[in-house]
Parts: C-alpha cells; structure tokens; sequence
C-alpha cells in the first residue's frame, strides 16, 4: 500500500519502485517505527482523533506486531516501499479501517526523523557500552604489567621512556573522549520532532511535551522546517564513530608493529591472528588490520552523508534516504571493531624484558640527562648541547648508555657528577615526572586508580 497516491492517475513504474525501495534496508528501524506509532496514537486520542477503545486496539495490534518483528520471517515476501508502509499495512490487516486513523496530522517526514532519532539514541547508548568495555580490557592490560618499562616514540623514533600502563592510558583517555562524543550525540538526537508536520507543523493541538515524554525525550523540536531538513544529529553520530575507529586503528597500527619482529616485545594471541596458506612459520595480524581497514570504511560513510545533505534546500528533499546506509553501516563496522578490539587486548602478551631491553640499547635518558643538568644549575640550552656531544661520541665508539661508568661521564664533561650515572638506566630518569600526567611511577599508579574509578561512575 501507499501512504499518498490521490492526486496520480497512475502508480509509479516497477523501474522507479525498485530505484527508490528502501525496505531492504530501513527494515531495522521497524521496532522505533512502531513504538513512535503507539505513542502517536495515544496523542491521537487526547486530540480526539481515536477513540480510547481505538487507541486500545490500535496499541495492542502494534505491539503484536512488534513481538512478531522480532523473526526474520516476518518480512517475508515483503515488497513494502519502505518499513512505515510495511507497518501500515499489516497494521490495516489487524485492525481493518480503522488503521487508516493512524497518520491523521503526521507526515513521514517527522516519522523518519522519530525512528532515526529513537534507533540514534539506543545506538549510542549500546556504543558507549562496548567502548567502556575496551577501557576496561585496557586497564587490566595495564595492571598485568605495571612496572615495565617500554620506549616512547615521536616520528616512529625512540624518544623517552615510559611505563606501560601510561602508554595504554593515552588510548583510555582518547575512548574516554569517544565516550563523550557518544553521549553528546545521544543528547542532540534526544529531541522530539513529532509535531513537526512535514514542514510547516501539524495542523492537530497535540501535546509535544507530553509525547517527548511518552517515548523518552528530553524535550521538543523548536522548528519545524529545521526538522525536516535536519540529518545533524546522524552526522554527530557519524562523526563521533569516524573519531573513534580512527584512534582504534591507531592502536592497531601501535600493535601491529609492536608485535612484529622488528619490535618483537608484544604477542598476539592465537585467536586474533591467521597464518599463511603457502608460508607455514607466518601469525598475522589480520584482526587488528581489519580494524585499521574499517576505519576507512566508517570514515566514508560520514563523508557520504555530508556529501549527500550539503547543497539540499530547505526542507525535505529524498536525497535525504540515502542517510541510513551509512548510518547503520558505520554503526555496525564500529562495534564490530570495538568488540574485536576487547578480544585482542584480552589476548596479549607483553614480553617486557625485550620492551626494556629496546628502552636500554637506544639514548631515551638523553632528555632525563639534559633535565638533571638543568636542575643542577647548567642553562638547558647549554645542557642539551652537552648531552647531544655524549650521544655523538657514543654513537662513534658504539657504546650503548649503560656503557658509561660515573668517571667516564665526568671525563667526558665535569658537569656530569657521579649521581648522574644512575640517569643512565631508563626507569630512574622517570622518577622525575612525578607531575600529573605524567610517566613517573607514583603518578601513573595514581592515574590506573582514577581510571577504576572512572570506569565504575560510567556504570552507574
């Protein structure tokens, strides 16, 4: 059946309904689509529209249906323009006329919007979920291997040393931020548009805060044409799940190479990796490349509905359709990505005497040389150029820093006094960076406790 049809003295052609179907993909909105129809029709009857035994029979058909919808054979032979005329229609074969009440002062335009906005708001909420769970799965990482001491990189380079657990904090802290985006996108899609009419608002005096209220809402849209030319809120959503499959591929990057033989101080485990049909020794990363590979996916489907929205007029124009594909496509390769990423966390190994041993071979207490010169009165600038001769001169001789004794490094320059020496294993120099945020080991063991303590007010 159609929702219009009067004013055409014939129907659309079988190339036009096969173009522009949607069922095949909006079938998943079906169980937002009929509580906003429920809700609607209990506004229906406060305007007068339905009787209260109409609205009863009408709610209950629906919920029916909305039991029913949950097997796949519900759809079955379906060839519905889209799942709000699949709705009304099996509504009609329940409820006969009367079905014909139900869209009596709504357009599909605000009911398209209704349904995107309710699967949004559950979408994030279950994203937010599967995100803290990766926060967790990264904590108990960090608390398996609390003291190691692994190199810090800048240009792919060693730089500094750092300990493990606030390496893996700076990924914590970039999912927190997800977690936020999340939030915020669940926030700007909590708004209810039904009133909205098709542009100009609905001709009935329904109640607009009572039905926000009905269906969860935080409050009401505020115009009407912005309500049928908005998809902002998929974007937001969009864009939140672009931001974070970006930094889980670059935790698949970090882990990708970390575990390789180059690196070779972090090992998958068996579960998330693959072999080689023709090279028998090979174990792949292919989990974590797939990850690094969907984020390229979820980041086209944000530039796909921007592309699609960013020249339309006011209001409603039907490009607008081609929002859910990307939407839902996104949604799923993200928590795909987010659930594969907990298993991997899960499974590794770290091989922390290979991490320090990398820290140890390469000059990453050259800065804590330079900072303890400074403390002791030498100009940094001064300092700096100090340390970079000792670094040279290693390099020419091929001496590696615990190479150095306490006399060696005074000969080499007097402003090198004995105590210096102790600067010349990685985990000493980190002692000095005690401030908040930073790698010392008093404050990173202080950050795993706010973290734990972050983690629990996200369950609550």
């Amino acid at each position: 059946m159609k929702l219009w049809g009067g004013r055409f003295a014939a129907g659309p052609s079988e190339m036009f309904e096969r173009f522009s179907g949607s069922l095949h993909f909006d079938r998943r909105l079906i169980d937002a689509d009929i509580r906003g129809s429920q809700a609607f029709a209990r506004a229906l009857e406060q305007v007068g529209i339905l009787t209260a035994e109409e609205r009863g029979r009408i709610v209950d058909a629906f919920e029916a249906m909305r039991q029913e919808a949950r097997a796949l054979e519900f759809f079955d032979g379906a060839t519905d323009e889209d799942v709000h005329t699949l709705v009304i229609r099996k509504l009609k074969e329940r409820t006969g006329g009367l079905a014909e009440k139900i869209h009596t002062g709504r357009s599909r335009n605000e009911q398209v919007s209704l349904d995107v906005r309710l699967w949004v708001r559950e979408e994030c909420d279950s994203i937010r979920s599967l995100i803290s769970a990766l926060m967790e799965a990264l904590v108990a990482l960090a608390e398996r291997f609390p003291d190691a001491v692994i190199p810090g990189y800048t240009h792919l380079r060693r730089a500094q040393a750092v300990l493990w657990p606030h390496y893996l904090l700076a990924y914590f802290e970039m999912l927190a931020r997800d977690h936020e985006r999340f939030g915020e996108a669940r926030r700007r899609a909590n708004i209810l548009p039904l009133g909205s009419g098709a542009l100009a608002g609905s001709g009935f005096p329904f109640d607009r805060a009572a039905i926000a209220r009905d269906l969860g809402f935080e409050g009401v849209t505020a115009n009407s044409m912005d309500v049928s030319a908005d998809r902002d809120f998929a974007l937001d959503f969009l864009y939140a799940a672009t931001t974070t499959m970006l930094h889980l591929s670059r935790l698949a990057e970090d882990w990708i190479l970390y575990s390789s033989e180059e690196f070779g101080w972090m090992e998958l485990g068996d579960g998330v990796t693959s072999g080689s049909s023709l090279m028998p020794q090979k174990k792949n990363p292919d989990s974590l490349e797939l990850i690094r590979g969907k984020s390229g996916r979820v980041a086209g489907c944000f530039h796909s509905l921007m592309m699609t929205v960013k020249g339309l007029p006011l209001t409603y124009n039907r490009d607008m359709q081609e929002d859910k594909e990307p939407l839902f496509d996104a949604a799923d390769q993200l928590s795909g990505s987010l659930q594969m990423a907990r298993a991997v966390a899960d499974s590794v190994t770290l091989s922390a005497a290979k991490a320090l041993r990398g820290a140890e071979e390469s000059w990453v207490v050259a800065t804590d040389l330079a900072e303890a010169l400074a403390r002791s009165g030498t100009p940094f600038h001064q300092a700096h150029q100090i340390v970079g001769a000792l670094v040279l001169e290693s390099i020419r001789q091929g001496k590696k820093p615990a190479d150095w004794t306490a006399a060696e490094l005074a000969a080499f320059n007097p402003q090198f006094s004995p105590d210096f020496a102790r600067l010349l294993a990685p985990a000493e120099g980190m002692k000095s960076r005690e401030i908040l945020g930073g790698t010392g080991p008093q404050s990173v063991a202080q950050a795993l406790l706010r973290a734990r303590e972050r983690l629990a007010a996200m369950r609550v």
